[in-house]
């Protein structure tokens, strides 16, 4: 049976740039590197917790044009212990907010933000009577 979502890949334009917001920004850890069968770096594993992991992929080359509410993959959450924090980082290390932090119909509280490539990063508080944890 499945017991977790494992990883989460993003083809990225620029490695140095997404190494730099995923683990200089966002703290994670760079995990390891796989290289292709030439030896040429192929992927970098960032880990956000145990068995949980970023695969960003070298040579990114074109970003498609993003279609209004597109089918398909929207964005990463990630959880955080305060809302106010985390927007404070991401504004002090050049990260622009999208959305700036509010409270969801949820009862959590988010901010939005985009990694180096423009994929959208939900950041997330929860709150203790959100369905979420009370599911």
């Amino acid at each position: 049976m499945i017991k977790r979502i494992g990883h989460l890949a993003f083809d990225v334009a620029d490695m140095e740039k997404s190494l730099h917001f995923y683990c200089g920004v966002l703290g994670f850890q760079k995990a390891f590197s796989i290289e292709d069968d030439q030896g040429n770096p192929w992927i970098e594993y960032i880990k956000v917790a145990d068995g949980q992991f970023i695969e960003l992929f070298y040579g990114g080359q074109q970003k498609p044009e993003r279609p209004e509410r597109p089918i398909g993959f929207s964005h990463l959450c990630l959880e955080v212990d305060s809302i106010e924090e985390i927007a404070a980082h991401l504004k002090k290390n050049g990260v622009a907010l999208d959305v700036e932090p509010q409270q969801g119909k949820d009862l959590n509280w988010q901010c939005w933000a985009r990694d180096p490539d423009g994929n959208r990063i939900e950041f997330m508080e929860m709150h203790p009577d959100s369905q979420q944890m009370k599911a």
